[in-house]
């Protein structure tokens, strides 16, 4: 099998023996954003790592347009798919080189992040709080956009999304019903979108801040679940993950940890003792995106131990 054959095998249950996927993530510098400079950028960390599927860093920006009062929220940008062009055409580049031998997924951005970008953390979360009709009505013009960024990938080849969730996290509502009333229906309606996808990873990312508890999002779609393994007072191992979503579970070795600080020998030793104990259907990966300056060579070692080299 192919990457491509071998990580769509995984998602529909079947577990590779002798080998476990692995793939890492990490922000190329603003002259790789876009263009072919972006496609060729993406396709030399690919093959310099080894890793099992593409993944497209969303790099291109989200709209602007200052948000101070509530009545703002109702006159936030409708994008079309022409807003997209440059993710889109970064998008067909990596489908036609590398699409026929490994998956191509791209980044997405949650509504609730792309609501946060117009109006800033502060701003957004008053207006939640306190003007809950308004800043729903920025949210729903987010997560159009959002969708009209899936359509236009999707007919540009894309395999499927890594779909990040954010809104949940311990220090933003904790205590009221915010998350669950306005945005995860957000979320949802998103991953409706996405139900036709080969393959999707949702990812609950904790880059912002960590949870109190994973239970918001256990019902959430995705073929494969990637997180942090710490939650709340607890740290989970990938098996403990694994279970608790009933699929498979991508991650185990922590972005800022010994990827980012050790030698190669020393994230070799970290990845033997993670797949130690991984469940049978396993992504090693890191918990988010590793620091833009982390080795390449590091990320290697950890995905060539995985290989089973």
């Amino acid at each position: 099998m192919n990457k491509r054959e071998l990580m769509l095998e995984l998602a529909a249950g079947r577990a590779p023996a002798g080998y476990t996927p692995a793939a890492f993530f990490l922000h190329f510098g603003p002259e790789y954003h876009v263009g072919q400079a972006a496609i060729d950028r993406h396709l030399q960390f690919f093959r310099h790592t080894g890793m099992d599927f593409v993944k497209i860093q969303y790099e291109q920006g989200m709209s602007t347009h200052p948000i101070a009062s509530p009545a703002d929220w109702a006159r936030a940008p409708r994008l079309t798919a022409e807003d997209f062009a440059p993710t889109l055409n970064v998008v067909r580049g990596l489908v036609e080189v590398a699409g026929r031998d490994a998956l191509v997924i791209l980044t997405l951005y949650s509504p609730f992040m792309w609501a946060r970008h117009l109006a800033g953390e502060a701003v957004l979360h008053e207006h939640l709080r306190e003007h809950p009709a308004q800043a729903a009505k920025g949210l729903e013009i987010s997560t159009e956009n959002v969708l009209t960024l899936v359509r236009a990938a999707k007919q540009a080849g894309v395999d499927g999304f890594y779909a990040s969730t954010q809104g949940g996290e311990a220090f933003r509502f904790g205590g009221s019903d915010i998350f669950e009333r306005l945005v995860k229906p957000t979320d949802l309606a998103v991953w409706d979108e996405l139900a036709a996808c080969r393959f999707n990873i949702l990812h609950v990312c904790d880059y912002e801040g960590a949870y109190d508890s994973l239970a918001p999002f256990l019902d959430y779609p995705g073929h494969i679940v990637n997180c942090s393994l710490e939650v709340g007072d607890r740290h989970m191992t990938p098996r403990e993950a694994a279970a608790l979503f009933g699929r498979p579970f991508m991650g185990g070795l922590e972005r800022k940890g010994i990827l980012a600080t050790g030698a190669p020998a020393d994230v070799r030793r970290a990845a033997q003792a993670v797949l130690a104990d991984a469940p049978e259907r396993f992504v090693l990966a890191a918990d988010c995106t590793v620091p833009g300056d982390t080795s390449w060579d590091n990320l290697a070692a950890a995905i060539a131990v995985a290989h089973g080299n």
